[in-house]
């Protein structure tokens, strides 16, 4: 009969063609009545119900072409067995669904077990479910299996318990830790046969060794996996044993070779050049005069698996108090930091980044950092002194020396890996622990994991996105649990004598950078002293916090605003618990306390404010109308004008930490926010590395304060029913251009209502104006904020308020150019919108007058702006590194741009905006500038601009001069993301020469 040539696309539904690429052809004659007999060509479907539900588990088998072959194998080989007789295996597969289970999801995962049990067809009885309904034991256990041969038996029973156990592991009966601890009982059990063969092969007569056989490495651990050497260590009790027990190692090494997997003796002293066997004396005097950090490291994982159990735990018990102190040991640490860098080298490059086990974010970054601090903790902790990865790690996290978020990381990203590491070996039972670049290969893994297409992303794709995430985090934590042992050097321990003595700690000090080792052990000292909990934690914490502010220009004040942040909060539940659980908020908090003394004074004054370091969404400036709505409802809270301006000015405070921070850490590498919270305009945020987007976000926060605390001053003030009231920004603040100690210049302007007394009218405006300055001037521990109106007409000669209608007088009568310079930033900031808007239409005229600029006013122009060069800059200061002032810097940038606003404004709609680069762009879009001029101020603005607000940063006063040389160079340096001072100074100097040369050009036009 010829099949339907549909009947291949309905197979496809199950999954079968897609490794064969034949679309379900060949899975059709395996199924139709010449194979399985489980598939009508004719009908296109099942046979019967039985065959449905075997071809429903076929299509869920990590690669059903895979699983249907290799059963199609089997039962072949079955009629061939029985001469052609039915298949037992096809009938208990579909009267036992826990075998189905079974048998297809090993068919599927593993072309090995498959083979063997097409080699032994009748084996597959040892999955069946057992008469009490339970699957088959699956805990290692060697159970006989034939006669004749005993290492052929040995054979037998290893592969008959290893099926067992991937069957277990498979089908979900069994959890990782479970899966490794069955494969290391196997191991110890095989150990243990090979062990009883190979004295039972002793020439007769002879004495029965006292040998034991000490499990190493994952074995030693109880984290065995499918396929791998198997470490051990053998040791002999008296030297009457050595030669017997060496004939019988030697033997057991080969018997295990035939049986299962090869046996590794390298891990004893002198490796493979040393002697097999020694007795445990000789152990004892090589660990006591020659081993290295790597051999005690080894010895973690220790634990007796054959022969002689008592002599192997004796040797253990013997081997502690060495392993132990092993850390003490000058070298330690960079030993065991320079093995596992030594492991990554001499992985080939094309494997790099393919391998789970040794690659970085691998399984050694997590067994070389639980096993470091194991060896540094574990000295005064016996509860760490355990073999198994996943046991230490946890008894870390309960000890609170790892962090229950980097604790709960470690152990996913470990239980990934391995899981990943025995899906891959269990394939074709061999070792490997490296991904495979085949497309085809990366498709049967992914399946095999669980992994399936979701919409947009390929089940592969869905593999690699976990996969980079966890390697990632196991990489960052690796490298940030290294250094956990600095704690020791700095940090009182329990008195024991393991400590280092304070001359040692303040050396380690001097290492570190810090200027004053004694005054910052001291603070250690008073951080981690006593007993509880609280110090405790900080001990866990202190480790990485300094090498954070090792890293920064003065290591010493990083902690000490450590320690005053600390001393205000450490006796609440949440400030400790946050930093050691909340993934980078520790490292963040002193990455920003040892950057920046404007952050550290404001975080001194509100340390509650560090909450917002645990929080990507919080490390994002908020939205304009939150800002308004948020500070308008605080001040209404309150009816005493006073203590609705604290609130209000206590709301601007939080605003200006979450912006420094943010600030501070958008170039901190690993620990920039990453925020996802809309903004005002529906986009998503993206952090601060954009100097506009400091100076919008300050803005915003200024114009907010502003607006909660004139709605607070109306209040207070006798006023005229009617009277319109606005506040108008001007300068940086008006340019959405402010910097953290910026003050808001400001223009009142007021408007009465038809009929209202003027003179009154006057006065309650004075008023609402007087007593905004006055509350927010009032000293408080705040940052200030300046309430300038100098820019007003007449400047402080002149009335505070002025009318819609003096204001228009004045600027059509007497206003100079430079007072039409001043309007091109001028902005509605708070008050009565439309008020706000009347005034800005009625200065359009004088900031972008229709016809330009007179020649004279141009010369005027000039003239100010060569004396501005001349007497305002500070004396000393330097014209070449001065942002603010000097050449190339904002101001000649701003002047040169306004130059063009006043000439063009008035024919070029674009160019009436209030922000000096939105100002730029337009300008060049319009060919009234040279492209390359355009980009050379706008790379000297933005870059002064930047350094402005890094200055006052790290200062946490005003300050515009960049300084060529010393600490606060080196912070700013920091601060924005470069390396080298010197090489950034020389960046600065040329950008600054670009924009000085282009700003020329400007004004000779």
């Amino acid at each position: 009969m010829s099949r339907p040539t549909s009947a291949p696309g309905r197979l496809a539904r199950y999954g079968f063609g897609t490794s064969q690429g034949d679309g379900g052809a060949r899975a059709a004659d395996l199924l139709g009545p010449d194979g399985l007999d489980l598939w009508r060509l004719d009908a296109q479907e099942p046979v019967d119900e039985p065959a449905a539900e075997l071809l429903a588990a076929l299509s869920r088998a990590a690669d059903p072409d895979l699983a249907l072959r290799q059963l199609h194998r089997i039962v072949e080989a079955e009629r061939r067995a029985r001469a052609g007789a039915g298949s037992e295996l096809l009938d208990a597969l579909h009267a036992d669904p826990g075998l189905r289970r079974r048998v297809v999801a090993v068919l599927g995962a593993s072309s090995a077990l498959g083979d063997h049990l097409v080699a032994n067809p009748d084996q597959w009885t040892v999955l069946r479910t057992g008469p009490d309904g339970c699957a088959p034991v699956a805990d290692g256990r060697l159970e006989p299996a034939g006669d004749g041969n005993p290492v052929a038996a040995l054979r037998q029973a290893y592969r008959l318990a290893l099926l067992r156990i991937a069957a277990a592991d498979l089908t979900g009966g069994r959890a990782l830790e479970q899966t490794m601890a069955a494969l290391s009982a196997l191991a110890d059990a095989t150990l243990a046969a090979a062990c009883e063969l190979a004295v039972g092969e002793l020439p007769e007569g002879t004495p029965r060794p006292r040998l034991a056989v000490v499990a190493m490495g994952k074995c030693g651990g109880d984290e065995l996996n499918y396929v791998s050497d198997v470490d051990v260590i053998f040791v002999a009790a008296e030297d009457d044993d050595l030669t017997a027990a060496t004939t019988v190692a030697t033997r057991l090494i080969h018997i295990c070779g035939l049986v299962a997997w090869p046996v590794d003796a390298a891990l004893r002293p002198e490796g493979n050049r040393g002697p097999l066997v020694r007795t445990l004396a000789s152990h004892l005097a090589y660990y006591r005069r020659w081993a290295r950090t790597w051999e005690f490291q080894a010895l973690l994982k220790a634990r007796p698996a054959a022969g002689d159990l008592a002599l192997a735990q004796e040797w253990i018990d013997q081997l502690a108090p060495l392993v132990w102190r092993a850390a003490e040991r000058p070298e330690a640490v960079e030993d065991v930091r320079a093995m596992r860098r030594r492991i990554i080298d001499i992985i080939p490059p094309k494997e790099l980044d393919r391998e789970i086990k040794r690659g970085p974010g691998g399984l050694r970054d997590i067994e070389f950092a639980v096993q470091l601090l194991q060896l540094v903790h574990g000295r005064v902790d016996e509860s760490l002194r355990v073999p198994g990865t996943i046991p230490a790690l946890g008894a870390l996290v309960a000890g609170g020396y790892v962090g229950r978020a980097d604790g709960e990381a470690l152990l996913r990203g470990y239980r990934f890996l391995r899981t990943v590491e025995h899906r891959l070996q269990l394939q074709g039972l061999r070792r490997t622990h490296t991904v495979p670049a085949e497309p085809a290969g990366l498709r049967w893994l992914a399946a095999a994991l669980g992994y399936a297409a979701t919409p947009g992303r390929s089940a592969v794709e869905e593999f690699r996105a976990e996969w980079v995430t966890h390697a990632s985090e196991v990489r960052r934590l690796h490298a940030k649990l290294l250094y956990r042992p600095l704690l020791e050097s700095v940090a009182r321990v329990p008195a024991d004598g393991l400590r280092l003595t304070p001359e040692a700690a303040r050396r380690r000090l001097e290492i570190l950078g810090f200027g004053d080792p004694a005054g910052a052990l001291r603070h250690l000292q008073a951080l981690t002293g006593g007993v509880s909990r609280t110090a405790a934690i900080q001990r866990t914490l202190l480790p990485v916090l300094l090498s954070e502010f090792a890293d920064a220009p003065e290591p010493d004040r990083g902690l000490l605003s450590y320690r005053q942040v600390s001393d205000k909060l450490g006796s609440t539940p949440w400030y400790l618990r946050l930093l050691r659980d909340e993934g980078p908020v520790a490292r963040r908090l002193a990455r920003v306390l040892s950057s920046s003394r404007y952050a550290a004074d404001l975080l001194a004054r509100e340390p509650e404010a560090l909450r917002l370091l645990a929080e990507e969404n919080e490390l994002a400036p908020r939205p304009r109308e939150v800002l308004h709505e948020g500070f308008a409802a605080a001040a209404a809270r309150h009816t005493d004008p006073v203590e609705a301006t604290r609130a209000i000015r206590a709301l601007r405070r939080r605003e200006l930490v979450r912006i420094a921070c943010a600030d501070l850490l958008c170039r901190a590498g690993s620990l920039a926010p990453t925020p996802t919270r809309p903004d005002g305009a529906g986009r998503r945020t993206s952090g601060l590395a954009d100097v506009t987007a400091v100076g919008t976000a300050l803005a915003d926060v200024t114009d907010a304060t502003l607006a909660a605390a004139l709605r607070t001053s109306r209040g207070t003030q006798p006023t005229v029913p009617g009277l319109r009231f606005a506040v108008i920004g001007m300068g940086r603040l008006g340019g959405y251009e402010s910097n953290y100690l910026s003050d808001a210049d400001v223009l009142f302007v007021y408007d009465a209502p038809a009929g209202a007394d003027e003179r009154a009218a006057s006065a309650a405006a004075h008023g609402v104006a007087e007593e905004l300055r006055r509350l927010l001037g009032v000293p408080a521990p705040d940052p200030p904020l300046g309430v300038d109106a100098d820019l007003r007409p007449e400047g402080r000669q002149g009335p505070l308020a002025r009318s819609l209608a003096a204001y228009a007088q004045y600027y059509a009568r007497w206003s100079r150019v430079w007072e039409a310079q001043a309007l091109l930033r001028a902005r509605f900031v708070c008050g009565d919108a439309d008020l706000g808007a009347e005034f800005e239409a009625m200065v359009d005229p004088v900031r972008h007058p229709v016809d330009g600029l007179t020649r004279e006013q141009i010369v005027e122009i000039r003239r100010i702006k060569a004396r501005v060069e001349n007497e305002r800059l500070p004396r000393g200061a330097d014209p070449a590194t001065h942002t603010k002032l000097g050449r190339g810097g904002l101001a000649d940038v701003e002047w040169a741009v306004q130059l063009l606003q006043l000439r063009h404004a008035g024919a070029v709609p674009a160019l009436r905006g209030t922000r000096t680069l939105d100002a730029l762009a337009a300008a060049r879009d319009a060919d009234l500038l040279d492209p390359a001029d355009a980009d050379a101020m706008a790379a000297g603005w933005s870059l002064a601009a930047q350094v402005r607000n890094a200055l006052m940063l790290v200062r946490g006063r005003a300050g515009d001069q960049l300084p060529r040389h010393g600490v606060e160079l080196a912070g700013v340096v920091r601060l924005l993301g470069a390396d080298d001072p010197g090489e950034f100074l020389d960046e600065y100097l040329r950008t600054a020469r670009r924009s000085r040369a282009a700003m020329e050009r400007v004004f000779d036009a």
